[in-house]
């Protein structure tokens, strides 16, 4: 957690001086037609004039105290802006990243097990195939699929119009039914990733000692694949740990195409209209989330391998006394 404390300061650092890096600021970024005088007064309401280093120091000297600044393109607080943003991505991404985990974990174990098939060939052929799509390429097709072509889902938004006026059981349908195109890029993207992962690592693990051990003991073969699965399972859960942070932040191409409004989008808009302050609100976030991520990624792989937790304790142990060399 203190490794995430450093990395979220030590990026949102690094965001801050690429945007004074580029072109142009917030006063800018008002238009053509406006006068010099209104960009230059507007300079001076929100402190762009003052030098690099002082923006930064009263803008670190403010995140620090929880204040992170002011939106200059919505008119309130940053923090307000991103805390309406990430709701609707955790929305978006946490189906997404569980429909991956569970169909990427359950074909990456068959392919281990069925290693240099032809069902593992061709399997292996579409993941590849899968994987190397562009997310939003995915997001077009299925959005010409079935929004055009077979229009079975909605082709945008969180809502329909007329959301509010529907019976409880009926929003509850239409939010469901916006949900499924986005959700299902995101996870068809994933499920290609933990399966590459998951099958290499289901390969070695069949070749470990134990898994001999075991079928000479004479444990039926179902068992022993359940328990060369669980030992499989580390560094999937480390590229798990990856994911979802990445698609949280990540998913600007997908949100633009379904009119989502989350994280990306919030990011995207913000970076076309110089909002220094809502661009590193969306970092420090990003960094929080990577943070918490790597946390339960941590708790996750002691829970799926006990010898990390026993490793751990051994370590802990220390002799009182040890033998002369």
């Amino acid at each position: 957690m203190l490794q995430g404390v450093v990395a979220t300061f030590a990026a949102a650092t690094f965001a801050f001086f690429c945007l004074q890096l580029a072109p142009g600021d917030p006063a800018t970024a008002l238009g053509e037609g406006v006068p010099a005088s209104v960009r230059e007064s507007r300079r001076a309401v929100y402190g762009y004039d003052a030098p690099v280093i002082v923006q930064y120091v009263r803008w670190i000297s403010a995140a620090a105290q929880g204040d992170l600044g002011w939106s200059v393109s919505q008119q309130r607080p940053a923090v307000a802006v991103v805390l309406d943003a990430l709701p609707n991505s955790l929305v978006l991404v946490l189906p997404g990243v569980l429909l991956a985990v569970l169909a990427g974990t359950a074909l990456g174990a068959w392919q281990g097990i069925h290693a240099r098939s032809m069902g593992d060939r061709l399997s292996n052929a579409a993941v590849f195939l899968l994987y190397a799509l562009p997310e939003f390429w995915i997001a077009l097709f299925l959005l010409l699929l079935f929004s055009v072509i077979w229009p079975v889902f909605p082709s945008g938004g969180m809502v329909s119009d007329l959301h509010v006026y529907m019976p409880p059981t009926d929003q509850w349908r239409d939010r469901l039914c916006h949900l499924v195109l986005p959700c299902l890029v995101i996870a068809l993207f994933d499920t290609a990733a933990l399966a590459r992962y998951q099958r290499e690592s289901m390969r070695d693990t069949l070749e470990q000692p134990f898994v001999r051990t075991a079928r000479a003991a004479g444990l039926p073969w179902g068992r022993v694949y359940v328990q060369a699965w669980r030992a499989s399972l580390l560094p999937v859960l480390t590229v798990l740990g990856i994911l979802l942070p990445l698609n949280i932040m990540g998913v600007v191409f997908v949100e633009q195409v379904f009119a989502w409004p989350g994280m990306g989008l919030t990011l995207f808009n913000a970076i076309n209209a110089r909002d220094y302050d809502v661009v590193a609100a969306c970092v420090i976030v990003g960094g929080a989330v990577i943070a918490f991520s790597g946390a339960a990624v941590d708790v996750l792989r002691e829970v799926a391998d006990p010898r990390l937790r026993m490793g751990e304790r051994s370590r802990s142990v220390v002799p009182s006394s040890a033998p002369a060399a």
